[in-house]
């Protein structure tokens, strides 16, 4: 027992000495039986502590509880069914004590780890395209600047069918990612499909370093701004600067506003939020002790405040921010901030409501570590967003427009516009036309054959949430453009 309590002591010390424990004292003797379900044999080995658990303290774990621990490992040791390494049952154990506190606390195994850290700096090894699942292939959107994918010539609409030799029909799309990523150096073969090629092409890469793109820009309606942002990492504060940048240029200075979309935007890491909403905001002119941002926890090492600095990148422009079900956490706190200043317009739908931060410690063997809610956050006027959310200022479904709804119709719904309405009883005299035969084209064909999509539809059709935010930034824009001055 000893040991046992020993190794505890061990796998659990953090490298900030977060936990203390108790030294470890005598075995707990042999002594009662335990009977399992279906009068199983009685088992003559210890399962329990010999001193009852004491109650719940914030002080050192007691030599009770490492003693019942421990009882309880044994027992799985000694009478699984399988035999379980004690790796799996350690990993399982401080896996269980985690995820048990809140749906956001967890164990990080090498993998997980690796990917947090992938995932927060912004880079990862991989081929560098960016994919969209399309039925049994994943499609090429656009293969990174620079990237592997880029250099070996693989094109916008290429369609990925086999990665080595595993056919991508089958497979889910983050089983598909995790396929093509891997260490660097590494080659991976695809087979491809491509427009007017008459057989696959076969393509071996070798895997290099890749830079995540999740900030990405576009001027619409030529002088508009829009800014979408797919997660908060390490530099996204210095992306969002550039695009702002490269918005200004592309409308020749005249930017009229902006808009900024978080929707599906899971977070990241708080300080690239504070960093963001910093481009945004005249730090000079803040009410709030100019936060963006600030935490409370149960000890006041978890206590953060984070402050705009600097000026507004837009020079004061019309800003809608766009949030939805799926904006949370970093993305939570940029919405918030810029709604308790009035700086945007915030309007789509309510967001997650995840108002809690999480603190990584790397454990002792620095390839594992713990995901640990360690406080609370707020927006700069005190609301929380925990399980609340932010509430827009103004509400937009997100609708699906059928495409036969023209707006010069005043987007009237009729019956024919619904998928399952009646279809049209035509008169006896009227000749039917014949039906299409059944189709047994090739994969490379239905892949690769003409697709509706392939023609650009009106925003109204693709993103109603988006048109919508669009029109209400002109609107905005064209009143501040219109107001009379005043003099006194």
């Amino acid at each position: 027992m000893n040991k046992l309590i020993l190794s505890m002591a061990v796998i659990i010390g953090l490298s900030c000495n977060a936990f203390a424990i108790t030294p470890p004292t005598a075995d707990a003797p042999t002594s009662a039986v335990s009977k399992t379900l279906a009068d199983a044999p009685v088992i003559t080995k210890p399962i329990k502590a010999s001193a009852p658990p004491v109650a719940d303290t914030n002080g050192p774990l007691s030599q009770a509880d490492l003693e019942r621990f421990g009882a309880a490992l044994e027992a799985v040791q000694d009478f699984y069914v399988d035999k379980v390494s004690n790796q799996v049952i350690i990993n399982n154990a401080i896996s269980g004590m985690l995820s048990n506190l809140d749906p956001h606390s967890a164990y990080l195994d090498e993998q997980d780890f690796r990917d947090l850290q992938a995932m927060t700096e912004g880079q990862f090894c991989g081929i560098g395209v960016e994919i969209d699942m399309t039925g049994p292939a994943l499609e090429v959107i656009s293969p990174l600047d620079g990237s592997p994918a880029a250099k070996a010539g693989i094109k916008s609409g290429d369609m990925i069918v086999r990665i080595n030799d595993t056919p991508v029909q089958g497979l889910s799309a983050n089983q598909a990612i995790m396929m093509l990523r891997g260490k660097k150096g590494e080659k991976v073969t695809l087979t491809i499909f491509r427009k007017g090629a008459d057989k696959p092409l076969v393509i071996t890469l070798v895997r290099s370093d890749i830079k995540l793109v999740n900030v990405r820009s576009e001027v619409m309606d030529s002088d508009y701004g829009y800014i979408r942002v797919a997660s908060f990492q390490i530099n996204t504060g210095k992306d969002v600067a550039k695009a702002i940048a490269s918005l200004e240029k592309q409308t020749h200075g005249h930017l009229k506003g902006v808009i900024l979309d978080l929707r599906n935007n899971p977070g990241g890491v708080v300080q690239a939020s504070v960093d963001l909403a910093s481009d945004f905001l005249n730090s000079a002119d803040l009410p709030y002790g100019k936060k963006v941002v600030y935490t409370k926890g149960r000890i006041k090492e978890a206590d953060f405040t984070g402050y705009a600095t600097g000026t507004d990148l837009t020079h004061g422009v019309p800003m809608v921010v766009l949030i939805n079900g799926g904006t949370a956490s970093a993305a939570e706190i940029v919405a918030g901030a810029l709604q308790d200043y009035h700086r945007a317009l915030i309007v789509g739908q309510r967001s997650f409501g995840k108002g809690s931060v999480q603190t990584v410690f790397p454990l002792q063997d620095g390839k594992t570590a713990i995901k640990l809610t360690t406080a609370r956050y707020y927006t700069p006027s005190g609301r929380t967003i925990q399980a609340l959310g932010i509430k827009p200022d103004i509400l937009i479904s997100d609708l699906q427009i059928p495409s036969s709804v023209k707006p010069d119709n005043s987007f009237i719904v009729r019956e024919a516009d619904f998928p399952d309405h009646l279809g049209a009883v035509q008169s006896s005299t009227v000749e039917k036309a014949p039906a299409a035969p059944e189709s047994d084209k090739s994969l490379m064909r239905q892949l690769l054959g003409p697709k509706k999509k392939d023609i650009q539809k009106p925003l109204l059709y693709r993103d109603y949430q988006l048109q919508q935010a669009l029109l209400l930034l002109e609107a905005i824009s064209t009143n501040d453009e219109n107001k009379v001055p005043t003099h006194s």
